[in-house]
């Protein structure tokens, strides 16, 4: 069985088939959001300190770092503010981290001063980006983001997106890097704009997990890009790609809708055992006046079966932070 190891300095995640769904929060990411590119771009982290405790407390099982503020000399200026913004998140939670960069120096320089063992957000099929980040990977022995977009672009046929995970798994193999080492990006497309985007993704993924047998990853949120009320589409999306296969998303915890659907779809997968994790996050659970949903109260992350111990832009999928 796959099995990726992920880890903080106190804490051990397992992102695989058998395990709870992986959730790794998304808000600490300035794109798209040119309030928080300002503040870190000032040394003002009161709102990464913020959004880093807020996505533990409602149930991430890690964390995404990026700290691409801006594209003017991004090789000077983004390696230091990825260190710094790295070092006050895990300074603050014991989640593993996820390091979201598309400036080498910058994964570099996290990857020297990240505790634990830390997800590499992201190596593309572009031989430039092969042959800069997986030596990274083999170096420091961590597990690393592939996302299947190559010098072509983003291909719309989902076989072509297959060709290009296997052809980054097979090159990373060659550096000495194992399979589960290795988390697709199969790259969701918003249905709103492509009709087929859900069924491309669920073959896609059971092709992953059957013929690669590799673990998966995407930005949730690109599936309901453009539409009016996403969670209620997110929502649904989630339990439909764990049942395809895919075993972590990059997505905002903090939306109690789409947390329901993720700890439910643990709950069916059999891999929230007993319910337990149910149980003691909505045992107090009542609904909200005029039948809205109530947030749930505090409660382990959805990934509590591991052990203690600039992605919109990047793939072009559209995506804005909510």
């Amino acid at each position: 069985m796959t099995r990726t190891i992920v880890a903080s300095a106190t804490r051990e995640i397992i992102i695989g088939f058998d395990q709870p769904f992986c959730v790794i929060g998304e808000r600490i990411n300035p794109t798209g959001r040119k309030k928080l590119a300002a503040e870190m771009i000032e040394g003002n982290f009161d709102t990464v300190i913020k959004d880093a405790l807020e996505q533990v407390a409602a149930g991430a099982t890690m964390l995404d770092v990026n700290a691409g503020v801006t594209s003017v000399n991004p090789n000077e200026t983004e390696p230091g503010l990825l260190v710094q913004t790295l070092e006050i998140v895990q300074g603050l939670v014991d989640v593993p981290l996820s390091i979201d960069s598309s400036v080498t120096a910058a994964i570099e320089a996290a990857l020297k001063v990240a505790k634990g063992r830390p997800l590499v957000n992201s190596v593309t099929g572009e031989e430039e980006k092969l042959e800069a980040i997986l030596p990274l990977i083999k170096k420091y022995d961590v597990p690393v983001v592939a996302i299947s977009n190559d010098e072509t672009g983003i291909s719309m046929d989902p076989d072509v997106r297959f060709a290009v995970a296997k052809k980054i798994v097979e090159r990373a193999m060659d550096y000495g890097i194992k399979p589960h080492d290795i988390v697709v990006d199969p790259l969701v497309m918003p249905i709103g704009a492509l009709g087929d985007a859900g069924r491309q993704v669920f073959a896609l993924l059971h092709r992953l997990r059957n013929e690669l047998k590799v673990n998966t990853t995407c930005g949730l949120s690109n599936i309901s890009f453009g539409l009016p009320h996403r969670h209620g589409i997110n929502a649904g999306f989630i339990p439909m790609v764990i049942g395809a296969g895919m075993t972590s998303a990059i997505m905002n915890p903090c939306r109690p809708q789409e947390m329901e659907a993720v700890r439910a779809a643990n709950v069916l997968n059999g891999t929230d055992a007993n319910c337990t994790n149910w149980i003691m996050t909505y045992r107090d659970y009542k609904p909200a006046e005029g039948g809205a949903s109530a947030p749930a109260s505090a409660a382990p992350s959805a990934g509590s079966g591991g052990r203690r111990g600039g992605r919109a832009a990047r793939a072009g999928a559209g995506a804005a932070r909510e």
